[in-house]
């Protein structure tokens, strides 16, 4: 990892300065060796002699496997004869159906620590954290409720294939992985973030630094399987510390590292405030924008992904000369460091620009496109008066008009295609040369509709 020495402070601005004109830190690390300044960093040979081994990379693939195989048209396209295709020199000897190559990611995914929960390995979706499970004991509590997930997804696979028998394993693989991060993870007011390899925990309350991480409390809520009035907490939670709408920010953890220990990894050499370092990570960022919509706080959802709007930063010379960056493309980071606070990182960060369409897209706007069905439920700020858009599917074109004349945040009380009343909502759509027209009305909806909708989990003490 790079290592800091009493002296680096002195060399803050200096790397910071590098890093404004898009500089890898570690480029910087092998340019104080390489001047002599062994004090400050600590050789990169060392890092490159350690493969790293991200505990999350193989819970990714069964993701967006669903994701993909959701969306695509005559789904279920898992098939025995759809084999692997990589884009390397080498073609591996081994050939499997997709779904066996998801099937082995989860497998892969389940080494569980003492709580019970993913083993964090040297690191998982933060890889800066590559030191907080680097001895096989470490757990990360993110990856416990992205797993949770992957294996309801898994379980919906499962269903699709007809494998009954496996739909039933990853249920009730879900439900323990959810009981175990119900006794384990739960702080108080949030879920903690990860535990160190001596046990200790990363994101905690007791913490001095990166007392709050905003990754678990999201996925607390985008996983569907957490207790309601944790989830719920835990979100307002995010919001009171992560959120800052006076500097235009949302940050990843607060406060950032400096000089607490055990070290997480590498992110502790950036500045306290910079990148992974307790900046704003607009990836995580987005991630709380969706768990706030899937909540139905369409306000709150809809303030965070205008703060992480880059155009924002271009409303006047002076806000757009301080950010520093493309204020027409989505930046990875915005750095909160003293003095530059709203400095934009890396820009054409394409990653984070997908989960904003999405977030976009799929929550606020509320479409959700599943094989040959469409289904609008929209989450909006109350102050909306609804929307109109348009959606192309093969040559037919669907106009859609959301009307939000009670100002609400969530709720559909109709859907109508071309004037008729459409039952639950969903629409089987069509690839013709034609215009549809859909209609829908923001109301109050039936109950059992709107809990399916949050996917709300269970009662805390269900998990005792």
């Amino acid at each position: 990892m790079v290592k800091l020495s009493n002296n680096y402070q002195a060399i803050q601005s200096e790397i910071v300065k590098l890093r404004e004109n898009q500089c890898s830190i570690y480029k910087r690390a092998a340019a104080l060796e390489e001047q002599g300044k062994t004090d400050c960093v600590k050789p990169i040979a060392d890092l490159a002699s350690k493969p790293l081994r991200p505990a999350n990379w193989p819970a990714w693939l069964r993701s967006t496997s669903l994701t993909f195989t959701s969306k695509s048209v005559g789904a279920p396209t898992l098939k025995d004869d759809q084999a692997e295709s990589y884009q390397s020199p080498t073609v591996s000897s081994e050939r499997a159906p997709l779904f066996e190559h998801c099937q082995r990611a989860v497998t892969r995914s389940q080494t569980f620590g003492v709580h019970g929960l993913p083993l964090m390995g040297t690191g998982d979706w933060n890889d800066g954290m590559n030191l907080v499970g680097a001895g096989g004991k470490g757990e990360s509590v993110w990856l416990a409720w992205f797993l949770a997930d992957v294996l309801q997804g898994m379980a919906e696979m499962s269903e699709r294939l007809g494998r009954p028998d496996l739909r039933q394993t990853y249920e009730q693989d879900r439900k323990t992985l959810i009981q175990r991060v119900e006794r384990s993870a739960w702080d108080g007011g949030w879920y903690i973030r990860a535990t160190f390899d001596d046990g200790s925990p990363l994101g905690s309350k007791a913490n001095l630094e990166a007392r709050i991480d905003s990754l678990p409390q999201s996925w607390a809520w985008l996983s569907g399987g957490a207790d309601r009035d944790r989830a719920a907490q835990a979100l307002e939670s995010a919001w009171r510390h992560l959120v800052r709408e006076d500097e235009g920010l949302v940050l990843l953890f607060e406060p950032p590292f400096d000089q607490a220990e055990p070290s997480p990894g590498y992110l502790k050499g950036y500045p306290p405030g910079v990148r992974e370092n307790g900046g704003q990570y607009t990836h995580a960022a987005l991630w709380l924008a969706m768990a706030m919509a899937r909540s139905g706080d369409g306000d709150r959802a809809a303030k965070i992904l205008r703060l992480l709007n880059p155009i924002e930063r271009a409303r006047d010379p002076e806000t757009v000369w301080h950010y520093g960056v493309e204020p027409y493309v989505v930046a990875a980071d915005v750095y909160r460091l003293p003095g530059r606070i709203g400095h934009g990182g890396w820009s054409w960060y394409t990653g984070s620009a997908a989960w904003m369409y999405r977030a976009w897209v799929e929550e606020i706007l509320g479409l959700k496109v599943r094989g040959e069905t469409m289904q609008l439920d929209p989450i909006l700020p109350g102050w909306w008066d609804g929307f109109h858009m348009s959606c192309r599917y093969g040559e037919a074109i669907y106009e859609i008009q959301v009307e939000n004349t009670e100002h609400r945040e969530r709720g559909v009380a109709f859907v109508e295609l071309d004037g008729q009343r459409v039952k639950d909502g969903v629409i089987t759509l069509n690839r013709e040369l034609v215009k549809h027209r859909v209609l829908v009305r923001m109301g109050k909806p039936a109950p059992a509709d709107w809990d399916a909708h949050l996917g709300v989990g269970v009662k805390a003490n269900d998990y005792t």
